[in-house]
């Protein structure tokens, strides 16, 4: 594979650094492009640096647009390992059908991310809760205006080195029920990992913060009635030691944590159900003393304890505000596979090398 070499190479975070989430990045990318007449063609690590746009540009203007989350960790014998890569590939060609961008292939993009995580190998942190974050995106370039998909995309992917994605790590979260805003509607692009869908969330994410809460617990959009999931999360409960999530009806994001968590859950033997659920039967739970645990699941936070839920004014507290032994069990599973601290009898790692 082609790789452009960079001139000068950035200086990476010291040892130790609290890294956050998001902040910094790694010296190359890997990118691809797309025309009617090439199809996806010049793959190649190049140096991640700003890039130059038209104005007219279709992205700017109508969003079209998808991206992916991953993650890399260092392994016990130093080689490199990806968390369900496959997966990601597949639900972002789900995504880009939904925006009429085309089909990428899937095993182009896999080499593309090797080859540039054992390029930047050395900017894989390791300590205790780190990892690289893998953003894989798609953005159409055409230059041209008009409401019309686009004939022209880049497809990139930047690597990011990160500590946990809330500040406060596993402490557990304070969740907002949002009855006014919307995120999504089924027949919308809820279920799709575009770029509109986050834009469009974040006027409620931020009057939730300005109350003093990490995220919004939203609501179907048709009856306000339904949980659906938090903004960078799909949700779980624990009722009465019966694990419970919103099943996927077209407004929720096919999480692949959430898909982990469901196949670990019901291998070691506990009652899981993926159905609709109410916001009463939420706060009802949480009354009668039968809401033993909350949880959300995704790439960036992996699972996060929720310790409080406000609706309409009130605020019902969880398990005492601490993680409870499923959400517990959960991430430990979890991030000891990721960090190879224990077996993988799914085969969920993608040995880079």
């Amino acid at each position: 594979m082609k790789m452009i070499e960079r001139k000068q190479l950035r200086q990476k975070p010291e040892k130790g650094t609290a890294l956050g989430f998001g902040r910094y990045f790694t010296d190359y990318m890997f990118t691809m492009k797309y025309n009617e007449k090439e199809g996806w063609h010049d793959a190649q690590i190049e140096p991640n640096e700003p890039v130059r746009f038209d104005l007219a540009t279709t992205i700017f203007h109508y969003a079209q647009g998808i991206f992916e989350g991953m993650k890399a960790f260092v392994q016990p014998d130093g080689k490199i390992a990806v968390f369900r890569p496959e997966e990601n590939w597949a639900r972002m060609n789900r995504s880009a059908a939904r925006m009429c961008i085309p089909q990428f292939p899937a095993e182009l993009a896999e080499e593309g991310l090797e080859e540039l995580l054992k390029v930047e190998r050395d900017w894989i942190p390791t300590e205790p809760g780190t990892a690289l974050y893998i953003r894989p995106t798609i953005i159409a370039t055409r230059v041209m205006l008009g409401v019309h998909a686009s004939t022209e995309y880049l497809f990139f992917i930047i690597l990011s080195p990160v500590g946990s994605y809330y500040a406060h790590g596993l402490e557990p979260t304070k969740l907002l029920v949002e009855d006014f805003y919307v995120r999504s509607a089924i027949g919308g692009t809820g279920e799709a990992k575009c770029l509109g869908n986050y834009a469009a969330s974040m006027k409620a994410g931020e009057e939730a913060e300005e109350k003093g809460f990490d995220q919004v617990l939203w609501l179907d959009a048709k009856e306000k009635k339904y949980v659906e999931e938090v903004g960078s999360m799909n949700m779980f409960f624990v009722i009465d030691g019966e694990v419970v999530t919103p099943e996927l009806v077209g407004s929720i994001l096919p999480g692949i944590t959430r898909k982990s968590c469901l196949q670990i859950l019901r291998d070691r033997g506990y009652r899981v159900s993926e159905r609709r659920i109410s916001i009463d039967e939420v706060i009802a739970a949480a009354e009668n003393g039968k809401l033993d645990e909350a949880f959300g699941t995704g790439t960036a936070a992996v699972i996060s304890p929720v310790g409080l839920i406000r609706y309409k004014g009130k605020d019902y507290t969880i398990n005492g505000g601490k993680m409870g032994d499923v959400t517990r069990m959960l991430y430990d599973t979890i991030t000891g596979i990721q960090y190879g601290k224990r077996e993988d009898p799914y085969g969920w790692k993608k040995i880079v090398g």
